[in-house]
């Protein structure tokens, strides 16, 4: 065969096996096979955007794992830039990455709707440890799924699932990017907060999902993201969320932009530093302790 052709056909191959690697990494997974808690509607009536699922990504031989929980105001999912672009910076890691399409907190579908959400975190955390052999499994969420990660990081003990066998629920690590935190009017996102509590919550409520007033010692190591100039979501945000870790005695980190706003991903236009790069370099010193 010519020297031509069979580099031809040895590229085509490659292509396919790699093709087929990929569609095989993405396993979209029903979170709850048959009722989902907190639910007016049984799941056969769940529009697919009201249905919550998980999209998993293989590592390669991997015993970690992390739980992506993208961002959106609890008004939408931003699954793509928050969501599979970061599963495959885990995968080229060597992590096992599982993202969460969550349900958005509606009264029409849910009968308290703040907690739908923080639900389905637990549920995912519950599944990716009943169904794999894993080692490590942290959380990392943006925006407000960085409120989601820390609700998750925070609120683990409040079991708001059923879990019969005590699935531990508490992550090994999380990482906070430029996430809503604080329910406080002088700091909030104030559609996240609406989204998630309605007009005139309760101010047991604000307290609880304020979790910046949440942290104990319990809390899972933490890496935190964050631009100063952010205008959606303050930097005190973060800030809070720290000086929590700190008085808990929490290990944690904080990658610091100056500028970049907010909703950049795992790319800042405005600055050549990687936060990703040094959430990994973190991530081993972690684990190595």
């Amino acid at each position: 065969m010519p020297i031509n052709n069979f580099m031809k056909r040895l590229f085509s191959f490659l292509c396919f096996v790699t093709m087929s690697y990929y569609l095989l990494a993405q396993e979209k997974v029903v979170l709850y096979p048959t009722e989902i808690p907190n639910s007016k509607q049984d799941i056969s009536s769940l529009s697919e955007e009201d249905t919550p699922v998980l999209y998993k990504y293989d590592g390669i031989f991997s015993k970690k794992a992390v739980l992506i929980i993208p961002g959106g105001g609890y008004a939408r999912v931003a699954l793509q830039h928050e969501g599979h672009d970061v599963a495959k910076a885990f995968n080229a890691h060597g992590y096992n990455a599982f993202v969460l399409y969550y349900r958005l907190p509606k009264d029409a579908t849910m009968v308290d709707r703040k907690y739908g959400p923080l639900q389905d975190a637990q549920r995912a955390m519950q599944f990716i440890r009943t169904h794999y052999e894993l080692e490590e499994v942290g959380v990392l969420g943006f925006s407000a799924g960085g409120h989601l990660a820390a609700s998750l990081s925070t609120h683990f003990d409040d079991v708001k699932i059923e879990n019969i066998k005590q699935i531990p629920l508490r992550p090994d690590f999380s990482v906070l990017v430029y996430p809503v935190i604080s329910m406080e009017d002088a700091y909030t996102h104030k559609g996240s907060k609406n989204n998630l509590l309605g007009a005139q919550p309760a101010a047991a409520d604000i307290t609880y999902f304020s979790l910046d007033k949440q942290v104990n010692k319990g809390t899972p190591p933490t890496f935190l993201v964050h631009a100063k100039d952010d205008k959606a979501v303050v930097f005190e945000n973060a800030m809070l969320y720290q000086e929590g870790l700190r008085r808990s005695g929490v290990k944690n980190d904080i990658f610091i932009y100056d500028t970049g706003g907010h909703g950049f991903g795992l790319n800042n236009a405005t600055d050549s530093r990687k936060w990703a790069d040094a959430m990994f370099e973190w991530l081993e010193k972690v684990d190595s302790e």
